[in-house]
């Protein structure tokens, strides 16, 4: 299915770079339950064999009483989230920063995202592309911020995506 409008059918996923608006508030939806097994999985694949992952009789002897989900997996959920709000026309993602993890994640935690457009420029090596810069926070289903990105992503102007 190609990407644009035809015949009163929007089909689109993703926004160009004309659709950003610095202080647009994106709420990522669905949220997701990370799991135990979620967390396990994670940590094995990745080589991350710290205890506090996946050892909860280690973990019940540490100031949480139990396991911690593996941040790397969070930072990976949370960025997920935000894919068809921001990045899934992008050329490239440029980069992360300021990244900060402000509270404790456990399996059986329900986390959302928001994202906030904080500056949008054209390129000036590329002519019709720009980049977007967006704050983004991940957060409990109680509210508790948890992570906090800044990420830039590379974005095609509209007429220059792929595939159109």
């Amino acid at each position: 299915m190609q990407h644009g409008r035809s015949a009163g059918i929007v089909r689109q996923l993703g926004r160009y770079l004309e659709d950003f608006e610095v202080g647009d508030v994106y709420e990522h939806r669905p949220g997701r339950t990370i799991t135990e097994a979620d967390n396990i999985n994670f940590s094995l694949m990745t080589m991350n064999r710290h205890p506090m992952h996946c050892d909860s009789a280690f973990a019940a002897k540490s100031e949480f009483g139990k396991p911690l989900v593996n941040s790397g997996l969070t930072l990976a959920i949370v960025l997920g989230m935000t894919v068809d709000d921001i990045s899934a026309q992008a050329i490239a993602n440029l980069g992360w920063e300021q990244i900060k993890l402000t509270a404790p994640v456990f399996p059986g935690d329900t986390v959302y995202a928001r994202s906030e457009v904080m500056a949008v420029r054209p390129s000036k090596s590329r002519p019709s592309q720009g980049i977007v810069t967006t704050r983004t926070e991940g957060y409990k289903a109680d509210g508790t911020g948890f992570m906090t990105f800044v990420r830039n992503s590379l974005i095609p102007k509209r007429g220059h995506g792929i595939g159109e």
